[in-house]
């Protein structure tokens, strides 16, 4: 299976745990199965800063190393744990449920889809938890 991916100038990409930078536009084909990650799918520790985020870093974690998977899955099971106690909506659940089948069977790129998902409903939840802004007073 051959996979084409163009890249960004400076644009980070992980493959089989080896980070590499593009200089240039450049375009990579990987003619094998291989363990890759663009840059914008990869999150810093420091930006996994809500139970969501922190879903999805240990995925990408057990996603790019595979080595320690025991331990990565260990975590995930925590995570997930802690994020579904805090979820009332159906839909959120049923995500969280996919995301687990996923990660059952070693599926972790497609179970960083149903992160995406779910950061995304975290983050419109607290949007809507947020005061409203006070209005400028008129003069």
């Amino acid at each position: 299976m051959t996979l084409r991916i163009s890249l960004r100038n400076d644009e980070p990409v992980i493959v089989n745990g080896a980070v590499l930078r593009a200089v240039g536009r450049t375009d990579l084909v990987l003619e094998n199965d291989a363990t890759i990650l663009r840059g914008r799918d990869v999150m810093k520790p420091q930006d996994a800063n809500s139970p969501a985020k922190h879903l999805y870093f240990a995925c990408m974690m057990a996603y790019i190393d595979p080595a320690d998977l025991t331990r990565h899955q260990q975590v995930l099971l925590e995570k997930l744990e802690a994020l579904m106690g805090a979820l009332r909506s159906p839909e959120a659940k049923a995500i969280c449920v996919a995301f687990a089948e996923k990660v059952a069977v070693g599926q972790f790129y497609q179970a960083l889809a149903d992160c995406r998902w779910l950061i995304g409903y975290e983050a419109e939840a607290l949007a809507r938890l947020a005061p409203s802004a006070p209005a400028a007073p008129e003069d």
